[in-house]
């Protein structure tokens, strides 16, 4: 039965309690059933053989899902259940409810048909902070997606200028991409939230780079193609013969790769033409060979970017997505395949950052306007917190309209205690929930706010045993939607106090002293006064003092 409205499962718990662990599962799942999906084609060749035993090797999972129309009866219902499990050392196996059992076959490519309806439309990670648990599985399918686009290059074969996998990591790389589709693509009532917390106007300006070619060694010539070389003219540069996208450059004598050329070609259909079409101003750096897209952004801007990308935000963030994984084009073989079969958390520490002016695509000048500043500023400009709120909210409502699976690794560390109690009702905002599409998102958090927020049903609570390792989850056992902070804080964070360390350390002093007898009560009152704020905590030590004063009184008069 679907829920009623949107509500994330909140991952409470202490540092080291085993939250980002079950969002890394879940994302290795999905991992592994993407592999099987797109075993097809394109997969490298650390991710073939049909023997690899990722991880998890054993998982059971069931949930469920929201079946297209197209799949359903009049009579049957919108939601059906989803039980998907792996043995050890055997294949995946799904059922759906009121539907026999099957088995997947490594062999052969699922893509299609039942199995296919039965995954999320999409699986999408997000973390704020260092911790990268949960992001290898992520980056694994990055990689996967560009060796998707290198084999259709060296193929010669059409690519459909979308991802073709499932799994995204939406990591501050993609800042630029969330903020640019939305400010073009949303109305006045969906960037809201936008308004209301960060204070974001109107779209100005901003520029698109697109660097064609990079250079190439023999040894990669040499894997892209086997075709004769034909020798350059007066007219036209030498050329491979089953391959116009590798040529001999004539001025330096280096083979050179158009990386772009399977985005390019079609007027009509090629994401460099639809980027083109929008921009106030282009042209080609011929010395670079280089692509500039200058866009100025009006009414007539967002027009032509809705005509051009089938008016949806989405289609033009899959567009700078696949122009963005292009940016991986110097990792080197070897490379991937380690990457494809690690278990490192150390990913991102392995993979080249590349200078600037080196990348494939770049998004420059990007400059908007903001309530109370006068000029327009970049994005860089904003605060931690302002990042993190746009991030969040912007990729709930570029995948509004889909049916997905979002992994949020504490993505409120760096907010204001205001907008941590808002979160929940922004998210909430972004993703209203609808008959047609259904959205399911865990959370890790810290925060005492978003259990407020949430039902103790959508709570997860984590506890791990200092001896054993052993992670333990339950719901809270009592309501926590609107529960105090104080209650939150000390039942399931196990913190009692509500001052902080120092403090309490200053007030167990006090307490010492008046315990010891040979001060001035009156005196040492004052003095709790004078050096500490007001507390539940202090109001207690001061009510002791008092009382005892009472007691001595009443001995006094028997």
């Amino acid at each position: 039965m679907k829920p009623e409205g949107f509500a994330p499962f909140v991952c409470a718990g202490p540092n080291g309690s085993g939250k980002s662990n079950l969002l890394e599962a879940l994302a290795a799942i999905f991992f592994q059933l993407e592999v099987l999906r797109v075993r097809r084609s394109f997969l490298p060749e650390g991710l073939q053989s049909v023997t690899l035993d990722l991880s998890p090797v054993a998982f059971e999972l069931d949930y469920m899902i929201q079946v297209p129309p197209e799949y359903r009866r009049p009579d049957s219902p919108m939601w059906a259940g989803v039980w998907v499990w792996k043995n050890p050392g055997e294949s995946v196996r799904f059922q759906w409810a009121n539907q026999s059992e099957f088995e997947i076959d490594p062999d052969q490519s699922f893509d299609g048909g039942y199995v296919d309806i039965l995954l999320p439309q999409y699986i999408l990670g997000y973390s704020s902070g260092e911790n990268e648990i949960l992001s290898l599985p992520f980056f694994k399918m990055r990689f996967v997606q560009f060796d998707e686009y290198w084999t259709a290059l060296a193929k010669q074969l059409p690519y459909p200028g979308r991802p073709e996998t499932r799994l995204a990591y939406l990591d501050n790389g993609f800042s630029q991409a969330i903020l640019l589709c939305n400010l073009l693509f949303q109305d006045e009532a969906t960037l809201q939230p936008f308004r209301e917390d960060v204070g974001i106007e109107a779209l100005k300006e901003f520029r698109i780079i697109l660097r064609r070619s990079i250079p190439l060694t023999r040894q990669q010539v040499a894997t892209f193609t086997s075709g004769e070389y034909v020798l350059p003219t007066e007219t036209q540069d030498g050329r491979f013969a089953d391959n116009d996208a590798i040529y001999l450059d004539p001025e330096t004598g280096d083979y050179r790769l158009n990386l772009l050329q399977g985005l390019e070609g079609d007027e009509r259909t090629s994401i460099i033409e639809k980027l083109r079409r929008c921009a106030t101003l282009h042209f080609h750096d011929e010395a670079s060979d280089t692509l500039v897209f200058d866009y100025w952004v009006n009414e007539k801007t967002k027009e032509a970017f809705r005509a051009n990308f089938d008016d949806s935000a989405l289609a033009l963030f899959q567009v700078l997505q696949v122009l963005l994984a292009l940016n991986l084009y110097s990792v080197s073989e070897t490379l991937k395949s380690d990457l494809y079969t690690s278990t490192s958390h150390y990913v991102s520490e392995t993979v080249p950052s590349l200078a600037s002016d080196e990348r494939i695509m770049r998004i420059k000048h990007f400059y908007f306007t903001k309530q109370g500043v006068q000029k327009p500023m970049l994005l860089k400009e904003l605060s931690d917190g302002e990042h993190q709120l746009l991030h969040s909210l912007g990729l709930s409502l570029l995948f509004r309209d889909t049916n997905s699976l979002f992994l949020l690794d504490e993505p409120e560390t760096h907010f204001n205690p205001d907008w941590r109690a808002n979160f929940i009702s922004r998210l909430r905002q972004c993703l209203p929930g609808n008959d047609e599409f259904a959205q399911e998102m865990l959370i890790t958090t810290h925060t005492p706010f978003l259990i407020s927020d949430s039902k103790s049903d959508k709570v997860l609570v984590f506890e791990k045993d200092k001896d054993t390792g052993e992670v333990s989850i339950s719901h809270p056992n009592y309501n926590t939607l609107g529960a105090s902070i104080n209650k939150i804080t000390m039942t399931t964070f196990g913190k009692r106090e509500t001052i902080g360390g120092h403090a309490q350390a200053l007030l167990d002093d006090f307490r010492k002293r008046f315990n010891e007898g040979i001060e001035d009560k009156e005196a040492l009152i004052t003095e709790i006064h004078q050096q500490l704020g007001d507390s539940v905590e202090k109001l207690l030590v001061v009510k002791a003092i008092l009382d005892s004063d009472q007691q001595d009184d009443g001995k006094a008069q028997g």
